[in-house]
C-alpha cells in the first residue's frame, strides 16, 4: 500500500478510535443514568413501569429532528432504538409475547418496536399472546391488526373488545415476501408452502408463475419455511428472516402483488401509554337502534375537530344482525378535544370501551423483513 495513503488512513483511523472512546464513555453514561431512573421509579412503586412508549417515542422523534446527516434517518431511528432497548434491560428485562414461531413478521415488528434486548416468547396463536400478557408471563405482546392489501385480522378485534388489555403502541410493516427453497431452480419444486394470508398477497405472482404448483396452506409463514427446509422438492413463501433462520435461499424476491404492502401490529400491555405530542386512540363502540344512531356516534367527533384515521365494521360477539364499530381517532385521549369527544361519544352510544391511547407509528414505516 501506498505510504501517502497509509499516512492519510492512519490519520482518520486515530480519530475514528478516539471518536469510539467518547461514544463508549457516553453510552456508559447513558446507561447509568437509566439505571438511576429505574432506582428512583422502583423507590416510588413505579417497578413495573419502567417501558414508557411515550417516553421513547419522544426520544426517538427528537433524535431524528436532530440529525444533520450525513446518516440517513432509518439509521439513526435504529441505532438509538438499539441503545434505548439496551439502557432499558438493565433497568427491567421484559419479555415480550408475539405471534410465532421465530422467523414470522410478527417477530420482526417485536424487534423493531423493541429493540433486540427483551425475551421475545413465541406464541402458538394470537389468543395466547393475549392471555401471555394478561396471565403476567409477558410484559407486553405483538399482535397483528389490519394488512394493507387484506383487511383487518378478525381474531385480534375480536380479542381486543373481550379482554381489559390497553393498547400502548403501533408498529408499520413494510411486507416483502419472497419464494424460498432448497431447490436451485424454480422448475425443480413440486409443492408450495405458505400462510393463507400471503397467498392472498402473492395471488396473481404465483398464478403467473406458478400456476400448476399445489399450494399447501400452514400455520404461518416461518412454518411454511421451516417445512421447505425440511422439503428439497418444496419452496414456501417467506421473509428475509425466516430465510436466514432456516438457510434458504431465493428463487424470486418481492414477489407481492402490491408493491406497498404493509401490515400493521399492536402493542399490547396491561398499562396504557401517556401523551407523546403524535398520538393515536383506538376505541370500539355499538349504536342504540334507533334512526340515525350511527351518525350520533359520528358527530361529536366532527364538531370537535378530531379527525378519525379508520372505521370498521364487524359483527358483535353473540348478537344476531349487530355491529360494533372500531375506531381509531388522532389524538390522545386527554387532549382536549378528544376528550370532549369522547365523553359525548358515551352519552350517544350503546357501549362504549377506549382500547387505548398511543404514540403513532410514522417512525416505524420503514421496510421490514
Amino acid at each position: 500500500m501506498d505510504s501517502t495513503l497509509l499516512t492519510e488512513l492512519s490519520g482518520l483511523r486515530a480519530e475514528i478510535d478516539g471518536i469510539d472512546r467518547q461514544m463508549l464513555d457516553l453510552l456508559n453514561r447513558r446507561a447509568r443514568c437509566a439505571q438511576e431512573v429505574g432506582r428512583i421509579k422502583s423507590r416510588h412503586g413505579e417497578k413495573g413501569f419502567t417501558y414508557r412508549p411515550e417516553r421513547e417515542a419522544q426520544v426517538l422523534r427528537r433524535i431524528v429532528e436532530l440529525n444533520p446527516g450525513p446518516l440517513p434517518e432509518g439509521a439513526v431511528w435504529q441505532i438509538f432504538r438499539e441503545v434505548m432497548s439496551a439502557c432499558l434491560a438493565l433497568e427491567q428485562q421484559l419479555k415480550v409475547a408475539y405471534l410465532g414461531p421465530a422467523g414470522t413478521f410478527s417477530e420482526n415488528a417485536s424487534r423493531r418496536h423493541f429493540g433486540s434486548a427483551p425475551d421475545f416468547l413465541p406464541q402458538v396463536s394470537i389468543d395466547e399472546v393475549f392471555r401471555a400478557v394478561e396471565a403476567n408471563h409477558a410484559h407486553y405482546g405483538v399482535v397483528p391488526v389490519e394488512n394493507s392489501s387484506e383487511g383487518a385480522v378478525g381474531s385480534t378485534l375480536d380479542l381486543l373488545l373481550a379482554h381489559s388489555l390497553q393498547v400502548c403502541g403501533e408498529v408499520q410493516l413494510r411486507i416483502h415476501h419472497h419464494l424460498l427453497s432448497c431447490a436451485p431452480e424454480i422448475g425443480a419444486t413440486r409443492r408450495l408452502y405458505s400462510h393463507a394470508q400471503s397467498l392472498a398477497q402473492c395471488h396473481e405472482w404465483l398464478n403467473a408463475h406458478l400456476a400448476h404448483l399445489p399450494r399447501v396452506p400452514v400455520a404461518s409463514n416461518a412454518e411454511a419455511a421451516r417445512m421447505a427446509a425440511e422439503d428439497p422438492q418444496s419452496c414456501a413463501i417467506a421473509g428475509d428472516a425466516a430465510a436466514q433462520l432456516y438457510g434458504l435461499d431465493k428463487l424470486a424476491v418481492n414477489i407481492e402483488d402490491n408493491p406497498n404492502n404493509s401490515t400493521r401490529f399492536l402493542i399490547i400491555g396491561r398499562h396504557g401509554a401517556g401523551p407523546s405530542g403524535q398520538d393515536k386512540t383506538s376505541l370500539v363502540c355499538s349504536a342504540p337502534n334507533r334512526p340515525g344512531a350511527v351518525f350520533g356516534l359520528l358527530e361529536p367527533l366532527a364538531r370537535h375537530g378530531v379527525d378519525m384515521s379508520r372505521l370498521q365494521s364487524r359483527p358483535a360477539p353473540g348478537g344476531m344482525w349487530e355491529y360494533v364499530f372500531y375506531i381509531d381517532l388522532i389524538g390522545h385521549r386527554d387532549d382536549a378535544p378528544v376528550a370532549a369527544a369522547l365523553a359525548e361519544l358515551g352519552e350517544q352510544a350503546a357501549f362504549l370501551k377506549i382500547l387505548g391511547s398511543y404514540p403513532s407509528a410514522e417512525l416505524n414505516t420503514e421496510p421490514g423483513n
